[in-house]
């Protein structure tokens, strides 16, 4: 039988920006917790990012994450590499168990599983990705491929309107068709009237002397600056379905404005949850779901010394002493 002490007060499944802050967060707060990373968080595709608050020359996501790892494991997080295969609930608890049979109790859980890109069938995709040939948000870089030679990759009709987005950037956008599929007549007019050329399906996508290539069924070619994938993600999700969570659509989890879940104490943070996919954002879910947690568990007083009797006659009180002001995040 588990003893309280063996139960921790939150388990963080997910150790990409998000999981590493309630980490950072719930360790602060002095509370026992663990994370259990399966080591795929999308940040580690990033090669450089410039819009990551506090890093005005950019920052590495491999670097972020290290960092982030640093912070947490400092004050005393918990960080185990491992895949949970397997949440459930078990009374007032959850139980986890990971793939190689490891199994942990929490009162509280936060996931943070992420997404995974749909990644284009371009030769050499990793390298191209570092040196800035491919990238995978417009949000996060639109900035970087600015008056550049940019190609958008995916389904015609759904890449449109990315293209329009990466159009405020560079007067330079072709959409590239992922398909065979035919693009609809609205789409193609909004193509036209921004100067968006789209070409069809090509035969082959390469990494060469830093460029994208676009080759069609001819050998014709076309060498674009910046290639952006519009393929979708897949939401790691299988362990929400275990536990009856609520879904929209597109299979990202639903949360509350303090980012709980559907089932009351499962919280959810970062791109897993229906919202906009960047670090920032993972960040303050990640602020939110923490505080909100350490709000619901017992307090957890700091011990001290007993007074002895005769020492606590002769303190005096402090004069005008006021019951001071509970902090908002204190009273949630």
């Amino acid at each position: 039988m588990t003893t309280p002490d063996d139960v921790l007060d939150c388990l963080i499944i997910g150790a990409g920006p998000g999981g590493l802050t309630a980490a950072t967060y719930l360790v602060r707060y002095h509370r026992r917790i663990l994370v259990v990373d399966a080591g795929k968080s999308r940040a580690r595709w990033i090669p450089t990012s410039h819009n990551c608050p506090g890093f005005p020359r950019g920052v590495a996501g491999t670097t972020l994450l290290q960092q982030q790892r640093d912070q947490a494991s400092g004050y005393g997080a918990t960080i185990e590499d491992g895949c949970i295969a397997r949440l459930q609930r078990d009374g007032d608890v959850f139980e986890a168990t990971a793939a190689d049979g490891r199994r942990w109790r929490a009162r509280y859980v936060i996931l943070a599983t992420g997404i995974v890109d749909v990644m284009p069938p371009l030769d050499d995709l990793e390298n191209a990705i570092a040196a800035g040939a491919v990238r995978l948000c417009p949000v996060c870089d639109g900035y970087e491929a600015s008056d550049c030679r940019v190609a958008v990759y995916g389904p015609v009709d759904s890449t449109v309107s990315h293209a329009l987005f990466l159009r405020t950037f560079s007067d330079d956008v072709s959409v590239i068709a992922s398909d065979d599929s035919e693009v609809s007549d609205d789409c193609n007019e909004q193509a036209r009237r921004a100067g968006i050329d789209v070409h069809p399906k090509p035969a082959r996508l390469s990494f060469e002397n830093g460029k994208t290539v676009v080759r069609d069924n001819d050998g014709n070619e076309q060498v674009f600056d910046t290639l952006y994938p519009t393929l979708g993600s897949t939401p790691n999700v299988d362990l929400a379905r275990d536990l009856g969570l609520e879904l929209d659509d597109c299979d990202e989890i639903i949360v509350g404005e303090d980012q709980q879940t559907s089932v009351d104490g499962v919280y959810a943070v970062g791109d897993v949850v229906s919202a906009l996919n960047q670090i920032a954002v993972a960040v303050g879910h990640a602020a939110i779901a923490a505080t909100k947690i350490h709000n619901r568990l017992p307090r957890n007083w700091r011990e001290r010394p007993e007074l002895q009797p005769e020492t606590a006659t002769e303190l005096p009180s402090p004069p005008g002493t006021q019951a001071a002001a509970v902090p908002k995040a204190q009273r949630d």
